[in-house]
């Protein structure tokens, strides 16, 4: 894979203040938050990313012109790759310091398997984020990639010198995650990060649709080097502090919680459990063994652990490494197969939600709002580049890759 450095445009901290125009991705900024975000300053990469007025991709990029007119977005002195420390302490008071690197990387048709997705996407977004980057000629956000290097190179040899320094951004966002910026510009450090991902495969772990859009724009677009290049965080499976979430599945649906207990029954050996935490830990526990999944139901207070029977996911009609999957199993098997959801109802989320916070899970069926809530396992590293290896892609939702990266910290110009 070539990774190259990013000519890179930023904001002018001279004149601005990091925490005050930065923005999550577009895609987890509601209407009220996008308010705050406006409200916090008149630079707010909101405004590039998702902007409120009725055109706002005209607006974005006259937003974009006026920025660097006024040396708001300045370019670096050099090319350079950005260095990335997220720190945050997890649900259970464990520090996570999740280590990584913004650069740029050539765009590869997925035939190629140089990457590989391992999500569905859908229109909508895609062509949205393609009529930004048209008119704005920019990318303000980073496609997750992840890559596995055992040996861990460039955490050793490059990262280590960068640390003890002073970093060159500092932002603790929203949600209270500390983001170290080191600015990576010297050539030798510059070779040694291409030269470990030069034979590397890549993962897209978040921004596929993002992604999909830069492969077009790039097709559209022969005659632009640059866009033959996309922006992307890069970050190493054989760092213990990359932690995959899953997204529980909450049912919505008419359904009694009493025919949701029998249907699983017929294909998982269910354990009853009392104490919530223990509930947690036993699906952990389990799943290391067989497939396993947790319940909870309305107006029950016991927690229900299901071990999947053996035989059952062998009998979907469905690739081996898609079989292995907890999520495939539920769908198939429990929720169109038992519950008499659609795949269309899936998809839309009708009568079913996806849900990435544990505790929001729990609180819909607690209060009575839904009927019965799946809560899933951690996904594991191995099933995804697995199915994704095999050319396959998981149920919409599957991974939840925490934390999300910022926007703003670097922008990726298209000239």
């Amino acid at each position: 894979m070539e990774v190259l450095p990013l000519n890179a445009i930023v904001y002018n901290q001279e004149k601005v203040d990091m925490k005050d125009v930065v923005a999550p991705p577009y895609d987890v900024i509601d209407e009220k938050y996008q308010d705050e975000l406006y409200a916090r300053s008149e630079f707010n990469c909101v405004r590039l990313i998702l902007n409120k007025a009725q055109d706002r991709y005209s607006e974005s990029a006259k937003c974009f012109s006026d920025w660097k007119e006024k040396e708001i977005l300045v370019h670096t002195n050099k090319p350079a790759i950005f260095y990335i420390v997220q720190k945050y302490t997890n649900e259970k008071g464990k520090l996570i310091e999740r280590k990584g690197f913004i650069a740029r990387n050539k765009i590869e048709d997925f035939e190629s398997k140089k990457i590989l997705p391992h999500e569905f996407t859908m229109g909508g977004p895609k062509e949205d984020r393609f009529k930004l980057v048209s008119a704005t000629g920019a990318f303000y956000s980073q496609i997750f990639m992840v890559y596995n290097d055992e040996k861990q190179r460039i955490e050793s040899e490059v990262a280590s010198k960068y640390l003890a320094k002073e970093p060159y951004m500092d932002i603790t966002d929203d949600l209270g995650i500390q983001n170290l910026i080191y600015l990576i510009d010297d050539s030798s450090d510059i070779a040694i990060i291409s030269e470990v991902l030069s034979d590397k495969t890549l993962l897209i772990a978040d921004g596929h649709h993002r992604y999909e859009t830069s492969m077009r724009y790039a097709k559209e677009h022969p005659e632009n080097e640059y866009a033959q290049y996309v922006m992307s965080y890069f970050t190493n499976a054989a760092d213990e502090n990359l932690v995959i979430y899953p997204t529980h599945r909450i049912v919505e649906k008419d359904i009694k919680p009493t025919d949701v207990l029998e249907a699983v029954k017929k294909h998982y050996d269910v354990i009853e459990m009392t104490d919530k935490d223990a509930f947690l830990d036993k699906i952990e526990e389990e799943n290391k063994k067989q497939i396993t999944t947790g319940l909870i139901l309305r107006n029950d207070e016991k927690y229900y652990v299901l071990k999947l029977k053996e035989g059952v996911k062998e009998s979907i009609d469905t690739a081996k490494e898609l079989q292995n999957l907890d999520l495939t199993v539920l769908h198939e098997v429990i929720l169109k197969g038992e519950l008499g959801f659609s795949q269309e109802e899936l998809m839309a989320q009708n009568g079913i939600k996806y849900e990435k916070k544990e505790n929001v899970s729990f609180e819909s069926v607690k209060s009575g709002n839904a009927n019965a809530c799946f809560i899933m396992a951690y996904p594991k590293m191995k099933d995804i580049i697995d199915i994704s290896s095999a050319g396959l892609r998981m149920p919409q939702k599957s991974t939840y890759f925490y934390p999300k990266l910022l926007s703003g910290i670097v922008i990726n110009p298209l000239s």
